[in-house]
């Protein structure tokens, strides 16, 4: 048994035990939690395996079917978040007015709309309005509904165990989406007798009729969209848990049939907004949550410039689903519950801060040579990468007769401090934003927290295709450069507008203690 071979097992081993630990200590912590929080995790696996796999393929779809290039596919992912933030406003509130059960049935009819659409339609006029809307509507309505829900099915005490379980169960979601991802580009890849690969976008034949590589990803992820409506059976309307920590069924505001209901409800939706964004305190909140977006835009990045980025600098056969999208949420699932121990007894606002500081300053690492670190291919490391995790190379001999490019290391490396900052700032931003908000104005205190992204999308859509034609262009025949030696410099502007958070966090202390002492006057 070689060295690779025993870390992948006992340290494998090792890691599944953990893993099942940490499931254990959060379950045990929520003991009391209603039977509905558990199905509704069961959805949320589901529904973010969907939506991770898709997110990765959107930008490489939107040019390899729609015809779409580097600005113009960015320019449009910009369009669609922006609405989907829109649509995030409203949602929220919406979740205060007609109770999670109906909102999750909302979303999840839009979802099989818009993905029944992104299957088979490529012209992006038509699948924006068909397609994109509707995606919008139906994912947007998500965040909130987990936030209020959590929050409802948990105790003041429990509360932190809620978001944090959540968040391992997000992440492992994302892990496996990123992998499908990669396996379903893999299987209808079309390569020549010599192993090329000639078109990585030929798909297949599905009753007579032709879906390229992305369609079938959208095909598989639809399907798994109508499954997982039946879950939403089993969760009870009006179900919360009391501070004493017991299970109880407020009754729901009755609004109603049809277009009534429809006006009653958009009545008292609109009635929640206008309350809410009168609050002074409101506007302290959302200059709060303002300053964290140039980090949390990072995750935009890497959705919508890293697949095409990495394409191109790593070569078509790279697996970009595992190298971010699965090695990113694994190590989240295991350091956010050592980050917390480590950091239980550290002011939130000092964890903000040096959180976002790693994360930020991560984005420069890809400055150092790929070459000064090749020789870490011909490593125990170099096998457990491109053998075992990314599945490059079928054995060590085949990794070193042809080795890739050095590249990777940098980006691993970069990936890897961006996720250990990541670990420190976002399970406490996200508890923060949902403990936050004030009793009955949950989901509208969240929904508008997505307030300050209108700004940071607006530059982080048309930046993203930007980067691209500057860095690693293709060429007029949509063909990839032999070497892009300046590809390093996308990262640096993404770290550039990344680092404006801590900054922007020292400068602003003051008004998070004013946050800090309203909320422990409230009781919150």
């Amino acid at each position: 048994m070689s060295l690779a071979d025993m870390i992948v097992y006992f340290g494998g081993t090792g890691f599944g035990i953990i893993f099942v630990a940490i499931i254990w200590n959060y379950l045990k912590g929520l003991k009391q939690s209603p039977r509905d929080m558990w199905i509704l995790f069961a959805y949320l696996v589901v529904t973010y395996i969907a939506y991770s796999s898709q997110n990765y393929s959107l930008t490489l779809w939107l040019s390899a079917d729609c015809g779409l290039g580097d600005v113009a596919a960015g320019t449009y992912i910009t369009v669609w978040s922006i609405l989907l933030s829109m649509v995030g406003m409203v949602a929220g509130a919406l979740v205060d007015t007609i109770g999670i059960k109906r909102t999750l049935f909302f979303s999840v009819t839009f979802l099989i709309i818009a993905r029944v659409s992104l299957t088979f339609i490529t012209d992006p006029t038509l699948v924006f309005i068909v397609g994109f809307i509707p995606f919008a509507i139906g994912f947007a309505i998500v965040s909130p509904v987990i936030s209020v829900a959590i929050k409802r099915f948990t105790t003041k005490e429990s509360a932190a165990l809620g978001f944090g379980l959540f968040y391992v169960i997000m992440n492992a979601a994302y892990a496996v989406g990123g992998i499908f991802f990669d396996k379903v580009r893999a299987a209808y890849i079309l390569k020549d007798e010599a192993g090329k690969i000639i078109n990585d976008n030929a798909g297949t034949l599905v009753f007579g009729y032709h879906l390229s590589t992305y369609q079938m990803l959208y095909l598989f992820v639809l399907i798994m969209t109508v499954a997982s409506v039946a879950l939403l059976f089993f969760i009870r309307p009006g179900v919360e848990l009391d501070e004493k920590g017991d299970v109880v069924v407020k009754p729901l505001i009755d609004h109603g049939s049809g277009l009534a209901a429809i006006k009653s409800a958009a009545v008292k939706t609109a009635q929640m907004l206008k309350s809410v964004v009168s609050e002074k305190y409101f506007w302290i909140f959302i200059s709060i949550i303002g300053l964290t977006i140039f980090v949390r835009m990072v995750f935009f990045q890497f959705h919508y410039t890293f697949p095409k980025y990495g394409l191109r600098v790593l070569g078509l056969d790279a697996k970009i689903g595992a190298i971010y999208g699965v090695l990113n949420p694994v190590l989240i699932i295991f350091l956010v519950p050592l980050a917390a121990l480590i950091t239980k007894k550290m002011e939130s606002y000092k964890l903000l801060v040096v959180g976002s500081i790693v994360s930020a300053c991560s984005c420069f690492i890809v400055l150092i040579p790929g070459k000064s670190l090749e020789w870490v291919t011909d490593t125990v490391l170099g096998e457990l990468i491109f053998v075992r995790l990314l599945g490059n190379f079928p054995t060590v001999e085949a990794l070193r007769a042809n080795p890739p490019t050095p590249d990777y290391w940098p980006l691993i490396l970069f990936i890897l401090v961006f996720t250990i900052g990541e670990a420190i700032w976002s399970p406490k931003l996200m508890q923060f934003t949902a403990e936050i908000a004030p009793k009955g104005k949950e989901g509208t205190y969240l929904a508008l927290a997505i307030l300050p992204f209108f700004l940071a999308k607006l530059i982080a859509g048309p930046m993203s295709g930007l980067l691209l034609n500057a860095y690693v262009p293709v060429g007029p025949n949509k063909e990839i450069a032999a070497s892009y030696p300046d590809h390093p410099m996308v990262w640096v502007w993404i770290g550039g507008m990344a680092i404006i958070t801590p900054i922007g966090l020292l400068l602003m202390k003051g008004l998070f203690q004013k946050r800090e002492d309203h909320a422990a006057a409230a009781g919150h």
